[in-house]
């Protein structure tokens, strides 16, 4: 863009200076011809998007913004019963598949049952009981998912349109699995848009990831462990091992066995990926082995703040100098138990700061003047605002990386998933609070907030994480879009991908060299024990014979 300007100001300065308008027009046309020679070919590529639905496609449609900004075109597969995935979008064209049940109001009546067990005392049976039920219920999503992917292998005409698009690479989220086998079946270059696989944490089936000092996502870990929390780290990785293998694994085994030729297993194909876009990054994660096809692009989604709206800015303002605090938990859950959500707006009601809250629930009764109760609120915008003090949230990867690009401390109430293991980053660091959700009423809620407000070392250390974070040669969004295009450029990227997940795992471990060396060590050491034995015994037999002989002689 610089260079057509600098062109376009070179032709003006060579008309007044009074050269000929032909002339000028025809040095105008020559430098043109130079600038097409310089600037490189950037064709729109054909994508199809395979997302997850809820907060997962907040970060998809970040992307796809970027994506269809630079010229490229897309088009969606998406649920009939989707949340948040319009069917028509300016971005994108979209393809419906009808799919069941998604349990919308599981995680809302989940969390209430866990919050009554965490706080009555929960026995071991009835929490392995709370969850058997969430696995089952991921189980049930998974079926669900995979019944609605074979419908759509089976559509012909469908198919047939989608062969027919010739499109350039598959890009989806794998946290659940169709995309990846689609990818497969449409012998197609695969982008990750990745935090979570079906069995937890991708990077544990990319990269080598040694328990003793990567914690497990749901271990509630960091990556100083003693001896115990390896133990226990160690039984957290079996039981994601055991989702994989007898839960999750055998939907996705039996639809590749039926449709992609020899078969194959979720966490091949997945290994097979071109790129993985990973959103995390070791700003926020504890340092890990990786891979060079695994790009972390942690907080790509993030940008300046933008103006608030009017009735918001006025709000926000009103606060003077004692600022604002800001509260959301996620898209998952609609409202908090109605005692919890009492004693904490009786809290916010006793500060000095005006307070801005998601909140979609029954009206607390003890709710104050200071309180902005909302059904959505712009998070990034606020984040960024100067007068927001203190960010309560959940612990959703999305907030987490919103707060710490605009250096927002955080006092955290995780529900459940990765939200635990996501605060505690923050929390290791010194730039947030975590205050479990069966701990919080009014003392402790309120004791919590004035220590994250009036502690001076979480906003300088959360700050210190926002430069350390932006301090890159290129953001995050840029590294994402140019994978993709790289990827569409060279029609795939398997120089950067490993073969190590073909390999048996006595070879990937080296069983098989480890006990061909201990056999032949041990080969020689009894072949040497033998022959020194074997000396030993003539030894002896010589000296017996020479006595017998000494003796008969005398």
């Amino acid at each position: 863009m610089e260079l057509k300007v600098s062109l376009l100001a070179a032709s003006c300065w060579c008309i007044s200076e009074g050269m000929p308008l032909r002339r000028a027009c025809g040095m105008f046309v020559f430098l043109g011809m130079c600038l097409t020679q310089l600037a490189p070919a950037c064709d729109g590529g054909n994508i199809l998007v395979f997302p997850v639905d809820g907060s997962h496609w907040i970060n998809m449609k970040v992307l796809m913004e970027e994506l269809h900004a630079k010229g490229h075109s897309m088009t969606v597969i998406r649920g009939s019963n989707s949340w948040y995935i319009p069917e028509k979008s300016p971005l994108y064209t979209s393809i419906t598949i009808k799919i069941g049940d998604i349990f919308e109001d599981f995680f809302t009546d989940f969390l209430k049952e866990n919050l009554r067990v965490q706080r009555e005392g929960a026995s071991l049976l009835t929490s392995l009981k709370m969850t058997k039920n969430l696995m089952y219920m991921l189980t049930d999503a998974h079926k669900i998912w995979g019944e609605a992917f074979v419908s759509l292998l089976e559509d012909k005409i469908l198919m047939k349109q989608i062969l027919d698009s010739k499109y350039d690479l598959v890009l989806t989220d794998p946290a659940i699995a169709p995309g990846v086998i689609l990818a497969k079946y449409l012998k197609l270059p695969l982008v990750l848009n990745v935090r979570w696989i079906t069995s937890g944490d991708g990077q544990f089936i990319m990269a080598p990831s040694p328990l003793s000092y990567i914690p497990v996502p749901g271990s509630s870990l960091t990556d100083q462990m003693n001896f115990l929390q390896r133990v226990k780290n160690t039984l957290f990785y079996g039981v994601v091992l055991f989702q994989q293998k007898f839960l999750f694994g055998p939907i996705y085994h039996a639809i590749c066995a039926k449709y992609l030729d020899g078969g194959c297993d979720i966490n091949s194909l997945l290994q097979e990926a071109d790129i993985w876009l990973f959103r995390s990054d070791f700003v926020f994660d504890f340092p890990r082995p990786t891979m060079p096809n695994l790009i972390y692009i942690g907080g790509f989604q993030c940008s300046q703040a933008q103006p608030l709206p009017a009735d918001v800015e006025e709000f926000v303002q009103s606060a003077g100098e004692h600022g604002v605090i800001i509260m959301t938990l996620g898209t998952l859950v609609d409202a908090l138990p109605t005692e919890v959500a009492d004693d904490i707006a009786g809290v916010f009601a006793k500060m000095p700061q005006k307070v801005i809250w998601r909140h979609k629930g029954s009206r607390p009764s003890t709710l104050g003047n200071n309180t902005m109760v909302v059904d959505w609120m712009p998070q990034k915008d606020l984040l960024g605002h100067p007068q927001t003090k203190v960010f309560i949230a959940h612990g959703g990867t999305n907030g987490m990386q919103e707060a710490i690009y605009h250096g927002v401390p955080v006092l955290g109430i995780p529900l459940f998933f990765d939200q635990y293991d996501n605060l505690l980053r923050l929390e290791v660091r010194g730039a947030g609070k975590i205050l479990p959700l069966a701990e919080v009423n009014s003392e402790n809620f309120e004791k919590s907030l004035v220590e994250v407000l009036n502690v001076g070392s979480y906003r300088e250390n959360m700050q210190r994480l926002s430069r350390l974070h932006r301090d890159q040669p290129m953001t995050p969004m840029d590294q994402a879009v140019f994978w993709v295009e790289y990827v569409m450029r060279h029609k795939g990227a398997p120089h950067l991908r490993t073969e190590a997940y073909k390999m048996p795992w006595y070879s990937y471990y080296c069983a098989d060299v480890l006990l061909v060396l201990l056999i032949t060590v041990s080969l020689l050491l009894l072949s040497t024990y033998g022959i020194f034995r074997c000396l030993c015994c003539r030894s002896k037999g010589k000296s017996k014979q020479q006595k017998t002989l000494s003796k008969k002689t005398k």
